[in-house]
């Protein structure tokens, strides 16, 4: 699944699953996996013992990914999640709200 239109620091919205709704900024993004990392959706607990890099060990929240097809990038304009369009200028290919018409 190469060649996906979602980047990172992209607000997205997530349509399915337990987080459905729920708004945030994409951290991360494989795109052979097909699977986004998204602020504060998706979390799991995790037990973490006392390490160098963490003093205090108990249980954390971790973030865990996402899979594309399941989130939807906001457009900044209308402010609704969208399916994302492409224009071409020049050379350069730029994306664009299939709603609104405006660029993301």
């Amino acid at each position: 699944m190469p060649g996906v239109s979602i980047r990172t620091n992209d607000e997205i919205q997530v349509l399915s699953g337990k987080d459905r709704g729920a708004r945030g900024r994409v951290v991360r993004v494989l795109p052979r996996e097909g699977r986004v990392m998204v602020e504060g959706v998706a979390r799991a607990k995790k037990n973490a013992r006392p390490s160098k890099q963490r003093q205090q060990g108990g249980i954390i929240d971790i973030e865990q990914y996402v899979d594309i097809s399941n989130v939807a990038i906001v457009c900044g304009s209308c402010g609704l999640a969208t399916r994302v369009g492409h224009r071409f200028e020049g050379d350069e290919k730029i994306r664009v709200c299939r709603k609104c018409g405006k660029d993301l």
